[in-house]
């Protein structure tokens, strides 16, 4: 349902059943999924790939082109996943020619004034807290969770369940499962409640706190630990999922703890 006084390109591809208010501008180039809702105010550009039931709410901007001085109006895309809710003012880049895309996944929370910058992948199921920014190039896990005004520096990558807390600056890598606070941002144990929540068994969680207990609280260097963790401890999903991220940072982790806070 289409209001008299949004704008609508002929060329953008809108499913019957979405509702698009007042005042919304929808340029060409534009694929909008059925159930989706798009508030008054928002500004959905060329190559928005917005999915099911989706809802975005006043003054956002989708698929803008990037804030990058390299782009060359290459065709590139912003993706947004079924039953993500983007608010108020959110702006969503969409790619360059490093990764073509920038993806936000299914399920996901962006709320006010949140940016995500070109090429990021965000996966499904996270949460972006008021404010939160993610530079460009960034790889966000699944079930992620950034508190208010978190900054995170482009290419920097964070693992599957990692809990970021509020007004953090993230300039290393959050290895999954973790939860990150403190300046210079530490390690400062496993996001346990988010774990329980998505029905982690106690053992499992303990493995993991071990893992990381080996890794950050034990004095070994980061080549030391992955030795070790790889040959004390039994091979399991979440272990390798662990020791590849490692492995495949780009930046380096995040330290582990600090004495003084």
């Amino acid at each position: 349902m289409n209001q008299p006084l949004a704008y609508v390109h002929p060329g953008a591809k809108i499913a019957k059943n979405v509702v698009i208010e007042p005042f919304a501008t929808i340029h060409n180039n534009v694929v909008i999924g059925e159930g989706s809702w798009i508030g008054s105010n928002v500004t959905i550009m060329e190559g928005a790939r917005i999915g099911k039931n989706c809802n975005i709410f006043p003054g956002a901007v989708i698929s803008a082109v990037p804030q990058d001085l390299k782009y060359n109006e290459e065709e590139t895309t912003a993706e947004i996943g079924d039953n993500t809710t983007i608010r108020e003012c959110v702006t969503i880049n969409k790619g360059t020619t490093d990764r073509m895309k920038t993806v936000v996944g299914k399920n996901c929370l962006i709320m006010a004034y949140s940016h995500i910058a070109h090429d990021c992948i965000v996966g499904d199921h996270c949460i972006f807290s008021n404010n939160s920014t993610l530079a460009g190039h960034i790889t966000v896990g699944d079930y992620v969770v950034l508190a208010g005004m978190t900054a995170v520096h482009q290419f920097c990558s964070i693992g599957n369940h990692a809990f970021v807390t509020g007004g953090s600056l993230v300039r290393k890598d959050v290895p999954p499962f973790t939860k990150a606070a403190r300046e210079p941002l530490s390690y400062v144990g496993i996001n346990s409640v988010g774990l329980r929540r998505r029905g982690y068994t106690t053992e499992k969680i303990r493995e993991i706190q071990h893992i990381y207990r080996i890794l950050y609280q034990m004095n070994y260097n980061n080549s030391q630990a992955v030795e070790i963790i790889e040959a004390e401890m039994e091979a399991t999903p979440e272990r390798d999922e662990i020791l590849q991220f490692i492995k495949d940072s780009q930046r380096g982790i995040m330290k582990g703890y600090f004495s003084k806070i």
